[in-house]
């Protein structure tokens, strides 16, 4: 093929392409224009493309160029003609008018998590019994955690199946190559009860003291319907002068019939605790039946020695509660164990 027919008949393509595209008066019309002229397989441009082949060798050049300025020219054709189109019909419009008296659709709110909301109430009204809520950590060393508290290292509490206990590279240590002696150890505890909360405050301040300790504690139980390894307590703690058990149960029984119900009942049961002297659990009764929960007792004379309060001078009752038990009890939840699955339907009830 002579270089003249070639590019005789890529003119008249391009002839034949742009009055095609430019009469098109709608999107059908204009699709099927692009298949003849710009189809992939069966498009005319495409057949014209194969003559290159049979043009002369040292006419291709100017051929190969001549073909891809058609190819462009006719490509841009077609973009013009799907702008006028699109131009012609205009944007999209909705085929619901907006209403602006129609009512919002109000967006899906999360919630406090149950245990989160039983704690806020329970500060709430030891608040108003003259409690101030205070705050301690939850990593803990054993001064705090047992020696303040009365706890003696031969303890069973101490045990360390009893305990989640941690070993930390001592504060201030320099550093030391591998293979040299190793740095000493300090043992370190995730706090096994809120009193230690009380042991830091009262190492900061003087009688009168009037507390309460809302927090996260830690035991390796076994996880059963009213047992988990991590769990909330409530500790509360009163020093002053003249302080008796008569001012504890009364405490925990305004507590009581504030959280649950004016016919609440209060019983103490004798019991040993080292940290309190005498010591007593604690069990409420509401909605027919008994349930244990905590301890209480009046503060033992060595925990405020250790802590450099005059025991002649001062005396004071403490008391633990589980959070998980009173939330159970007042939703009415048979197994605490529900309310660590973060399962959103059961969550949603509160």
């Amino acid at each position: 093929m002579s270089l003249a027919v070639f590019l005789s008949d890529l003119d008249a393509l391009a002839c034949e392409a742009t009055a095609a595209f430019a009469s098109a008066g709608d999107p059908a019309a204009l699709e099927a224009a692009r298949v003849e002229f710009l189809g992939a397989k069966s498009g005319r441009l495409k057949a014209v493309q194969k003559g290159l082949g049979k043009v002369d060798q040292a006419d291709k050049p100017a051929a190969g160029k001549r073909f891809n300025e058609v190819k462009q020219a006719i490509e841009s054709v077609h973009q013009q003609a799907v702008a006028r189109l699109a131009a012609a019909v205009g944007p999209k419009k909705s085929s619901r008018a907006f209403d602006p008296t129609t009512p919002g659709v109000h967006p899906r709110l999360g919630r406090l998590h149950p245990i989160t909301q039983t704690i806020d109430e329970l500060k709430e009204i030891m608040g108003r019994l003259g409690f101030t809520a205070v705050e301690g950590p939850e990593v803990e060393d054993p001064w705090h955690n047992f020696d303040a508290l009365n706890i003696p290292p031969e303890h069973p509490a101490r045990d360390p199946l009893e305990n989640f206990y941690l070993e930390m590279e001592s504060a201030g240590t320099p550093a030391v190559e591998r293979g040299m002696k190793e740095r000493p150890l300090t043992t370190l505890l995730l706090r096994s009860q809120t009193s230690t909360v009380q042991i830091r405050t009262m190492e900061k301040m003087q009688p009168p003291v009037r507390i309460i300790s809302c927090g996260r504690v830690y035991r390796p139980d076994t996880a059963d319907a009213t047992h988990y390894p991590m769990f909330h307590q409530i500790e509360g703690l009163l020093i002053d002068r003249g302080v008796t058990m008569a001012d504890l149960k009364s405490t925990l029984r305004l507590f009581a019939r504030s959280a649950f119900d004016p016919d609440v009942h209060i019983r103490f049961r004798p019991s040993f605790f080292p940290f309190t002297e005498p010591s007593v659990e604690v069990d409420m009764s509401w909605q027919g039946g008994w349930m244990e929960m905590g301890g209480a007792g009046m503060v033992d004379p060595n925990v405020l020695k250790a802590v450099g309060y005059d025991p002649e001078e001062y005396s004071g009752f403490a008391f633990g509660l589980g959070i998980e038990r009173i939330c159970a009890r007042r939703h009415q939840i048979a197994d605490i164990r529900e309310l660590y699955k973060n399962d959103v339907r059961f969550l949603r009830q509160f």
